[in-house]
Order: structure tokens, then sequence, then C-alpha cells
């Protein structure tokens, strides 16, 4: 219990981690708007080994979180996807992170004022990762649904429903509002919602997993307890 304990823990340090880091490195940043820079661009200049570090982290915590998760769950309902689904989004977050996105928006300084132009590889990865990101927390907000649902858990499971509609909606959004990236703000302030939303979806859970495995366990020790005494 005490090792499932710390994994579970690690889902819940990592979104918080993810978005006060951010949130420092938008406002000391030197020549960094947050309003019209989106958050990947804090992985270029000479302090982006920072957010590069931040992407990396926050994704290994929530691979651990992953493992926790089906130590907790398995072979219970959401115990073979949720725990799948939720190390892909820590490995998109890794990539994410070990491939940078390319300048653009004015940032860093010399850097085309709208869209990147000069995308390589390293742009067109850091993009395949937070497709990932993407893709993998919405399935597991639907798979966490019908979990919570099963168990007549209706808060819970309508948190679920709310994050996994939210998410897609915000993401088709910021490329409406922004115009495909030709206008900024909308794009940096939206794609920072997205994370609040997502991240912290992600992180209430593993802080709801470990309250429930405590539970379990509070449990299956004083039943062994009973049984002891029993004898």
């Amino acid at each position: 219990m005490r090792l499932t304990g710390s994994l579970l823990a690690c889902g819940a340090v990592a979104g918080p981690l993810f978005i006060v880091l951010v949130l420092i490195q938008d406002y000391t940043r030197p020549g960094f708007d947050p309003r019209q820079q989106p958050l990947s661009l804090l992985s270029l200049g000479d302090l982006g080994w920072i957010q590069i570090a931040n992407f990396v982290v926050t994704g290994l915590l929530y691979v651990a979180f992953a493992v926790g998760m089906r130590r907790v769950l398995y072979p219970g309902r959401g115990g073979t996807w949720g725990p799948l689904l939720m190390g892909a989004f820590g490995t998109g977050l890794v990539i994410a992170g070990l491939f940078r996105t390319a300048p653009g928006w004015g940032y860093p300084r010399g850097a085309p004022a709208g869209v990147p132009t000069g995308a390589d590889m390293s742009h067109v990865l850091h993009g395949a990762g937070f497709s990932v990101v993407l893709v993998s927390l919405i399935a597991a907000c639907s798979v966490f649904t019908r979990r919570f649902a099963a168990l007549g858990e209706r808060r819970w499971a309508l948190s679920c429903a709310a994050t996994g509609v939210a998410l897609p909606t915000i993401y088709v959004l910021s490329g409406v509002l922004s115009e495909r990236g030709e206008n900024s703000q909308p794009l940096s302030l939206l794609l920072r919602l997205m994370a609040l939303v997502g991240w912290g979806w992600a992180s209430l859970l593993a802080v709801r997993l470990r309250r429930e495995a405590t539970v379990a366990s509070d449990r299956a020790g004083g039943a062994a307890g009973l049984s002891s005494n029993a004898r």
C-alpha cells in the first residue's frame, strides 16, 4: 500500500507542479508575453531547459501515476484502459518536452511575428506529443465517466464527462478564434486553459484514487484483524 500510495501521489503532484512552473516562467522570463505566446515557446531560448524539464518530469510523474492506478484498479472497472491512457498522456508530455516547438509569435527575439515558419522534425514531433496528450486525456475521461457511473458516483461521473467535453471544445475554439494561429492571443490563453483543465482533472483523479485505495486498505486491515481475533 505504501508504494501504491506514493505512485498515486505522483499524479496528484504533477498537475499543480506543471501549472505553477509555467506561471512563474510566464511572468519572469525576459521578453515573454503569456497573453500572446503559447506556453510551448517557453522551451526555447537560454532558459528553455526549465520548461523542457517541466514537460519531462510532469510526464514521468503521470506515468508513475498510471502504474499506481493499475495496482489499485486492475482487474476491476477501468483497470485496463485507464492506466494505459494515463501512461500515454504522460508519455506524450515527455515527447513534447524532448522535442521543442519552432520559434514563432515573436519569441525568442528575432522569431517570426506570426505562426512558426521554420518547422523542422523537432517541431513536428512536439506536435505529435501534444496530440497524444489530448487524445489520451479525452479517452481517459470517457473511461472514468463509465467507471464512476457504474459505481453510482454521479458527481465524479459528471465531472469526468464535463472534462471530456471541455478539452476538445477548448482545442477547437483555440483554432477558430485564433484564425489557425494567426491571432496568437486566444490561442495562447485557451491552450493554457486546456492545460489547467486537463492536467488538473488528472491530478484530482489521482487524489480520488489514492483516497479509494486507502479506504480499501483500511477495510482489508480491519477484516484481517477481526479474522485473527475470531481465531
